[in-house]
């Protein structure tokens, strides 16, 4: 692109998000996308990046932040303009709390795209323990009071009697990630919905049930690991008796190094995944600011490159991302084409 084309396309950007009741920083427009957000998305984000840029060589690379979901929401939802964030990552979908603080700040216009497909995956090292996990099992070990009760558990076998004796030491998300709160809603809160009493807790008090359900213990059993899960696979390398929790592909592009821990006798794989028989299946997604998309150079080309390679043997699939359900796939590239905004309906 000439520059003084791309100084045009600069100046526009800034008269845009300013008629949108953004402000860029300094005086001057962003020049180059920025998406924050998930670490588990953050891998396929570069990934889409790389072949934007490829593909749209006028454009300046994107920016892609590994903030964690949680975070990269806050991020997202502060405002719009040009010092806040294009597109959130997200290894979850958006929280009815999240929405609601977008629209006060003046994220009106919200696309919400789903990607493709993931699951939580459980491992050890290839010369580690093998455990034969279900999500009460999991529940019982990680959870800060599981049922309720005082949390004892040092040994898996204190768990469960099947299981070795071998102290609980699981490198898992901090709670800023989404991987974090899948896991909570998947795993934990089902392994909690085992005991029938946790029923009737929801019905008296959800505050309480939410806590005794994904509360996580913090006595050290539990290591926050950070947004990094390349370092979660280091860590349970370099002991076999630690149990690591990241997304699947971090486990697919690992296997050489990694054992999948069954969920329920199910193992993550890309078919237990795209059917959703494996219980920590979960979707992915992306959300744009509708307000963003004529004022960010490439944001809309950058858009359209991710529904170019979510398909069946699409850069994304060679990857490790699940391709989601035809279905899905045909309304995210509504979605993407048409730019509809979300409702909030259906959110937590």
């Amino acid at each position: 692109m000439k520059k003084s084309v791309f100084l045009a396309t600069a100046m526009a950007a800034s008269s845009l998000l300013a008629a949108c009741g953004g402000q860029s920083s300094g005086g001057d427009a962003r020049d180059s996308i920025r998406a924050v957000g998930s670490s588990t998305v953050y891998p396929f984000a570069k990934g889409v990046a790389e072949s934007f840029t490829r593909n749209n060589p006028d454009f300046k690379s994107p920016i892609v932040e590994s903030t964690g979901t949680g975070a990269g929401m806050k991020l997202f939802c502060a405002g719009v303009g040009a010092q806040h964030p294009d597109i959130e990552n997200a290894s979850r979908r958006m929280k009815k709390s999240e929405f609601e603080e977008c629209q006060t700040n003046g994220v009106k216009d919200i696309v919400e795209i789903q990607v493709g497909l993931d699951g939580i995956a459980f491992a050890s090292s290839k010369d580690g323990q093998i455990l034969k996990l279900t999500p009460k099992i999991v529940y019982q070990a990680l959870a800060a009071k599981p049922f309720g009760k005082d949390q004892t558990a040092k040994t898996w076998k204190d768990v469960d009697p099947s299981l070795p004796a071998d102290p609980i030491l699981v490198y898992g998300p901090p709670s800023t990630s989404g991987t974090r709160d899948a896991m909570k809603e998947l795993i934990l809160e089902a392994g909690c919905k085992t005991d029938p009493a946790m029923k009737a807790l929801k019905e008296a008090n959800e505050d309480e049930y939410k806590k005794t359900c994904t509360e996580v213990r913090g006595d050290g059993a539990y290591v926050d690991a950070g947004e990094n899960d390349n370092l979660i696979v280091q860590k349970i390398e370099a002991n076999p008796k630690a149990v690591g929790v990241f997304g699947f592909s971090y486990l697919e592009e690992n296997s050489d190094k990694l054992n999948d821990l069954p969920m329920s006798g199910i193992e993550a794989s890309y078919e237990t995944i795209s059917n959703f028989t494996y219980p920590g299946a979960r979707p992915l997604y992306i959300y744009v600011k509708k307000a963003h998309f004529d004022a960010i150079p490439g944001l809309k080309q950058y858009v359209a490159e991710w529904s170019k390679n979510w398909s069946k043997g699409g850069l994304l699939a060679k990857q490790g991302m699940v391709v989601a359900p035809d279905d899905v796939l045909a309304a995210s590239l509504a979605a993407a084409n048409g730019l509809t905004p979300m409702t909030g309906e259906g959110l937590k």
